[in-house]
């Protein structure tokens, strides 16, 4: 059954990530939770299906101030076609000289990161938006397959794709389609990138927390309502904190 396949897939997947990959994600974690201590940010940039993961750190329960996601609609869909549609969003990801507007809002500097996110790693939204944080002489932690960058050309005038601009390539480990599962036709079906994706994201928010508190920084934690004992104005004070990161 195909819906089985996918299941051994996709664990065969993070099994693959945790091998390989492991310690890249320490090193970034490490780097994530320096930022994230001397009082810079750790921002997240993604366009089209790649914005999955920005929304996903942050905020959401489980996940903690020092995260600061850049989402530029016009770089989402909410429609398959037409306005907000994925055609549009494809062609303007696409266009080099267009990120930079998008940033020029967010002051980066060498006590920050940002992590971009990309399973191509060629389009011009990634690889400008490391490139223009790399200038402020902002680390950069690209989540991208190597797959791609092993067997695809480089598409961007400066000839370089993502992982060529970043301090740190973690591979999603999924294969260039990014498709898994085989049914017969040429083209395989159920994708693995944002499982992928997801699954780093987290084991990076998870062992930031981690190196943080061993340093005996304080967390401003997003945590359920469902979960006993939390006072009703907890993750309103979590908003709080994340006002004031901001203004300083």
């Amino acid at each position: 059954m195909s819906a089985e396949t996918y299941f051994k897939q996709a664990e065969t997947l993070i099994e693959r990530i945790r091998e390989s990959q492991f310690d890249r994600i320490l090193q970034a974690a490490a780097w994530m939770a320096d930022s994230i201590q001397a009082g810079g940010w750790v921002y997240l940039f993604g366009s089209g299906h790649s914005v999955l993961p920005v929304l996903d750190v942050f905020p959401r329960y489980g996940s903690f101030v020092g995260f600061r996601p850049i989402a530029d609609p016009r770089l989402m869909w909410c429609n398959v076609v037409g306005p907000g549609g994925a055609p549009p969003l494809l062609w303007l990801e696409r266009q080099e000289g267009y990120i930079a507007n998008v940033l020029q809002d967010y002051s980066f500097s060498s006590r920050d990161c940002l992590v971009v996110y990309s399973h191509g790693g060629l389009n011009a939204a990634p690889v400008e938006a490391a490139l223009y944080a790399r200038e402020k002489g902002t680390r950069v932690i690209a989540v991208t397959s190597l797959a791609n960058y092993r067997t695809r050309a480089a598409t961007h005038s400066s000839g370089m794709k993502l992982a060529d601009v970043a301090d740190i390539a973690i591979d999603n480990c999924v294969p260039a389609e990014d498709a898994l599962v085989d049914v017969g036709r040429p083209e395989k079906v159920g994708a693995g990138s944002t499982l992928a994706v997801i699954a780093i994201s987290m084991a990076l928010v998870a062992e930031t927390a981690a190196q943080l508190v061993r340093r005996g920084v304080t967390l401003h934690t997003f945590v359920s309502p469902n979960v006993a004992g939390v006072s009703p104005d907890h993750n309103e004070q979590v908003y709080d904190a994340y006002r004031r990161r901001l203004r300083s």
